[in-house]
């Protein structure tokens, strides 16, 4: 099996300290880069850091805490998991990347998401009604402000260009992928402009999901494309054993899903349907043998090339965060690595 990238994945959730009392969103920044400072130290491939613009989360700019981060570390590649394009200017989004892209001598990445939260866009200024066309439009316009060549570009919700320049100019380019939540129109797209895919994960049989990467490697073929990366994202979280990491997980998933699923209608979540994604769903909560084998399981289902876990969920604390991520590191991934005999 080709080689395997292993990373971790953040919204920076609200936390608590060892104490039980609520930790301000500066100090949930900065331990955001001290979780990935050691995640760069213990030798994962990539950290990733979402977006959102609400209460329960402290990054509203990934990419200022990349680049942050950048300035820390020497090795981890740095993505946003998901810059929402619908609601950025692509421009500026290149120009950010581009600096920090500079600052880690190349070890940027854009992740381009339409976004699974909505409060970007009465934020922004933005109306929820042209969400697809807004994502769709910008992301052509990003595609080819990152080939670093004059643009000339017309779009209905963008600046019209004109054999216009962009800077700063990199000494290597920037990927970027697009992350899917899940609807073959997005497999589509992302296989027509030949991105890379990130499949966001969070509920049910990771094979559920083989259609997905189907699909996108059969339509990569139609267009006479190369194959390209697939990569899971999923949340989770590390503990000595089984029992230790579902006690100390549960209550914090419960806070962070029960009140997205009051805010979109979903029933009430329960500890039985957290162990139900525990034991078959896309919940990678266990000790590093059960976590190791769960992952191994998705990534051959999906025929993945990456694999990132999102161990921060709810206001779980700093210290355990850290530990998780030890766990995950230097005894989940040599695991994984072993099963695929990688």
């Amino acid at each position: 099996m080709q080689n395997i990238k292993f990373g971790l994945g953040t919204f920076g959730d609200m936390s608590l300290d060892d104490q039980g009392n609520p930790e301000s969103f500066g100090q949930v920044l900065r331990n955001v880069v001290e979780q990935a400072k050691l995640a760069d130290e213990l030798g994962l491939d990539t950290f990733v850091i979402g977006e959102h613009h609400r209460d329960d989360y402290s990054v509203s700019a990934p990419d200022t805490l990349l680049a942050a981060i950048a300035s820390v570390t020497k090795n981890i590649k740095l993505s946003t998991g998901v810059t929402v394009l619908s609601s950025e200017d692509p421009v500026r989004v290149y120009q950010r990347f581009a600096t920090i892209q500079a600052i880690s001598n190349g070890r940027a990445q854009i992740t381009a998401g339409r976004g699974s939260f909505i409060e970007s866009f009465p934020l922004f200024g933005f109306e929820l009604s042209d969400y697809a066309d807004l994502f769709e439009e910008k992301l052509e316009l990003l595609l080819e402000l990152l080939k670093e060549q004059p643009v000339t570009w017309s779009g209905n919700h963008t600046p019209s260009f004109r054999n216009q320049e962009v800077y700063p100019k990199t000494e290597t380019p920037i990927p970027l992928h697009v992350g899917v939540g899940g609807s073959p129109e997005s497999v589509i797209r992302a296989a027509r402009l030949g991105v890379p895919m990130a499949l966001a994960i969070i509920g049910g049989d990771p094979a559920r999901f083989a259609p997905f990467a189907n699909l996108y490697r059969q339509k990569l073929a139609e267009l006479g494309k190369a194959e390209l990366p697939i990569s899971i994202h999923s949340p989770g979280f590390v503990a000595e054993s089984d029992e230790s990491a579902i006690e100390t997980q549960w209550p914090h998933h419960e806070v962070a899903f029960g009140r997205v699923g009051e805010e979109r209608g979903w029933p009430p979540i329960t500890k039985e349907h957290f162990l139900a994604e525990v034991r078959g769903g896309s919940l990678y909560v266990g000790s590093p043998e059960t976590v190791a084998n769960k992952i191994a399981y998705a990534i051959t289902s999906l025929g993945a090339t990456g694999f990132d876990l999102k161990y921060s969920t709810g206001p779980m604390p700093h210290s355990k965060l850290m530990r998780c991520i030890e766990l995950y590191a230097t005894q989940v991934v040599p695991r994984v690595k072993n099963l695929l005999k990688i």
